[in-house]
């Protein structure tokens, strides 16, 4: 049965402490202050957008006191008094946000690059090196769309049930302490439609881990009630069935009013020893909860609350309540309540205007340099009049921002286009100086920044002995994972069927049994928190390889790979990392859901990972050593075609990499450069023989990343051999084969080295049909590649080549 944390008249003996309940007062008004006054700050035009945790104070005290050091929290966009109160975010941080300052200082969530309300703890050191996560109180990086914070925080609490479990990861002191630690989440009632928030809760159910989720209920979703939102109008009345009892494992699940003092307290402190002991899930449904200022600044609640909620809402707001609760216990009097009232709005005050002030005086001085080189141009120039009038306006401008100055500049230059270069000298090198500063505060860290990024690992060749056997290309993966799960006990894999039967094409064959359950593991079918736990344990310093049965199916994690794991280096602005392994299979088979190369959608949606696409399971398997010695997050597409044909056995099994970004030549020709990769590297070595036979010497690339791509330009060394290209892949027409001629022809300049038209070779626009006639008539074959072939030296010399 659901528990309900109700009022008492008596009060807590956990929040007895004057000075605590003082304490939390204050951050209270604190954080109210912050949310009214940062309102007034967007529409005075000195921020784009608000969003407010105002009408959530009480709750989110209640929720501090018991998140210790080596917690996580992976919350929402309304978080900032339990921030404020757990010490890792404070006024002048909050605003320095509000306004996008660029300084990791002070914005060190985001370093400007995150709305405001979006929190993070920096869990790395500038060189990118893990901090003491134990010594500090966390929050993963926040993310907009709603529910998206679910997935991870399965995976971060997770991590504290393999840091029991396994007595091999006891050493890593600065992740865990013997898996003590409770991962807390946060979301809003509206929110828990989400499929998302439903796969969380089941996965967590199931796994039984220490996580305590708060649903902050204020009856609404932007202006849209309960009762369109969710079964019974009541989540906790919704999940009722999750609740454990005695013959069965599940949740605990409260209930408590968003005013109550004394239930918030109790429920949280219930809560968090559940979860911290027996490792067993929490759900906390917030009810009675008000929002003062409606959702965010883009509208007002008035539009679609009645007077009577509306009054409700002033009435029940959980610190005029929590006031009457401190007078009533004679706690406080009137008189010092209203001292820290006053107090709390005079520091919000000044912290807001010290953090305007930071941010608004960098960029006045690059406006006061514009201004000058922008006069000191114009006294020799014949657009005298016009600069002047540029400088002038720029100087002019209310609450400028960077775009403001560097448009100006930019503008100025081509207005000087015509000048001596004396002239225009100054104000170029000033854009060349800012536009590097500028790359870094707003273009940075997609990628990782440290020692450890893929570019700075060695390439180990993979050695072959004399006597090395052919095995099947799943054995050797077997064997690659056999030595990581022996060498290093942060590694660990989980998926559907991974572990007792190990994985569908058996790569992980017996080494469940070898190793046990914590480190290779079946899931049930739920892609989008198979992710969200490999997020979350990477977060806490494991190595897991989470895998996505089907390529297929990762359109299921799509949301979660792209605006949470691809982007957090980059939203950190390299404050975190999760160097999550996703392992998958696609390409060609056969049929509709079991032939997917949707690599297009991938590169687009993907950027702040590697996409890594192995021709065969030898290369895989050192795309694996090479990633298990980085730290960056990674795709890796096995081609499903090729689990039972034929490899020899690499004698450094464990120690030989592949590097990312460097294509390798399977065959040296002279007549035709073809670009490709994966599976379609056996399609065009076979149409080589063919074209061979013709007189046509192909030369084949296997680029084996496609992000990274040749870093070092390697393809275009072959084009100014052979002077013609083909781009050849299974997706769809425009989709990573147009995605690899805009890199070799644009970035690389191999336009200029071409005779003859670039091609590229495609999979129908349609997924496959199903058969072996399906594939043939939906993806390129061997004859397509050669006739392509043969067209583009049919038109070189069609003497020697007559049409077919």
């Amino acid at each position: 049965m659901t528990k309900v944390a109700t009022f008492s008249k008596h009060r807590a003996h956990k929040i007895s402490d004057r000075e605590i309940l003082l304490r939390d007062y204050r951050i209270a008004q604190e954080s109210r202050q912050a949310s009214l006054m940062g309102r007034k700050e967007v529409f005075m035009g000195k921020a784009k957008f608000g969003i407010f945790g105002d009408g959530k104070e009480l709750a989110q005290l209640a929720m501090a006191r018991y998140f210790r050091d080596g917690d996580f929290r992976s919350g929402y966009y309304r978080d900032q008094t339990f921030m404020f109160a757990i010490g890792q975010s404070n006024v002048r941080e909050y605003f320095a946000q509000l306004y996008a300052h660029t300084d990791v200082n002070l914005d060190p969530a985001s370093g400007g690059r995150l709305m405001n309300g979006h929190f993070a703890t920096r869990s790395l050191n500038e060189d990118g090196t893990w901090k003491d996560l134990m010594k500090m109180k966390n929050s993963a990086a926040d993310i907009s769309p709603t529910a998206g914070q679910m997935p991870k925080l399965l995976g971060l609490a997770y991590a504290s049930k393999l840091y029991r479990q396994n007595p091999e990861l006891r050493s890593l002191t600065q992740f865990s302490d013997n898996g003590n630690e409770v991962a807390w989440g946060t979301i809003g009632n509206a929110s828990t439609s989400e499929g998302m928030f439903f796969e969380t809760i089941n996965a967590a159910g199931v796994l039984q881990v220490p996580m305590v989720v708060s649903v902050w209920d204020d009856g609404y979703g932007i202006s849209v009630p309960n009762e369109y939102h969710t079964t019974k109008c009541s989540i906790s009345d919704v999940l009722r069935g999750f609740q454990r009892n005695d013959d069965q494992k599940g949740y605990e699940i409260f209930v408590v009013k968003g005013w109550d003092v004394e239930g918030l307290d109790r429920a949280y402190s219930n809560a968090a020893r559940i979860a911290r002991e027996e490792h067993v899930p929490v759900i906390i449904h917030v009810i009675e909860m008000t929002q003062p200022q409606g959702h965010s600044t883009s509208g007002s609640h008035e539009r679609y609350k009645s007077k009577e909620r509306l009054e409700w809402e002033r009435e029940y707001d959980c610190i005029l309540r929590f006031r009457d609760y401190l007078v009533s216990h004679s706690i406080a009097t009137h008189e010092e309540l209203d001292k820290i009232d006053q107090e709390a709005k005079q520091y919000v005050k000044s912290e807001k205007e010290a953090a305007w002030n930071a941010f608004s005086k960098e960029i006045k001085g690059e406006l006061n340099d514009a201004v000058a080189l922008i006069r000191q141009a114009s006294m020799a120039s014949v657009h005298k009049v016009h600069l002047e009038q540029m400088a002038d306006d720029l100087s002019k401008t209310l609450n400028p921002i960077r775009k403001d100055v560097i448009s100006t500049a930019r503008r100025a230059l081509w207005m000087l286009r015509t000048e001596p270069e004396e002239n225009k000298t100054p104000i170029r090198t000033w854009l060349k100086d800012l536009s590097e500063l500028n790359e870094d505060r707003y273009n940075s860290h997609l990628y990782s920044e440290s020692d450890c990024q893929v570019s700075k690992i060695d390439e180990i060749p993979v050695q072959f002995n004399v006597d090395s056997p052919m095995v099947d290309g799943r054995e050797v993966l077997q064997a690659c994972f056999d030595h990581l799960l022996k060498s290093d006990p942060r590694f660990l894999a989980f998926g559907e069927d991974v572990g007792k039967i190990g994985d569908v094409n058996q790569a992980f064959a017996g080494l469940q049994a070898k190793y046990g359950e914590s480190r290779v593991t079946d899931t049930s079918i739920r892609e989008c928190t198979i992710i969200g736990q490999g997020i979350g344990t990477a977060l806490r310093g494991l190595r897991p390889m989470a895998e996505i049965q089907y390529l297929d199916y990762i359109h299921y994690a799509l949301m979660t790979l792209s605006d949470d794991l691809a982007s957090l280096q980059y939203r950190t602005k390299g404050g975190q990392k999760a160097p999550v392994i996703v392992r998958t299979r696609g390409h060609r088979l056969e049929g509709v859901w079991h032939a997917g190369s949707p690599m297009g959608m991938l590169l687009h949606s993907l950027r702040g990972m590697l996409i890594c696409v192995p021709r065969n399971m030898t290369q895989a398997a050192g795309m694996y050593n090479t990633l298990m010695r980085a730290d960056e997050p990674a795709l890796v597409i096995e081609c499903l075609n090729g689990y039972r044909l034929k490899e020899k056995m690499p004698a450094n099994i464990g120690e030989f990499t592949v590097p990312m970004g460097k294509p390798e030549i399977l065959k040296t020709g002279k007549d035709i450069t073809v670009v490709t990769y994966g599976s379609m590297c056996r399609i065009v070595m076979d149409a080589a023989k063919d074209l061979h036979e013709m007189g046509i010497d192909i030369e084949v690339i296997d680029v084996q990343t496609l992000l990274p791509f040749d870093l070092n330009h390697f393809i275009v060394e072959s084009i100014k051999k052979t002077n013609r290209v083909i781009f050849a892949d299974e997706d769809v027409p425009g989709g990573a084969s147009a995605f690899m001629m805009q890199q070799v022809l644009e970035e690389q300049k191999a336009y200029y080295y071409l005779d003859a038209e670039p091609v590229t070779i495609a999979a129908k626009a349609h997924r496959p049909a199903y058969s072996s006639d399906g594939d043939y008539f939906s993806k390129p074959s061997v004859e397509d590649v050669v006739e392509k072939a043969y067209q583009i030296m049919h038109e070189a010399d069609p003497n020697r080549f007559p049409a077919l």
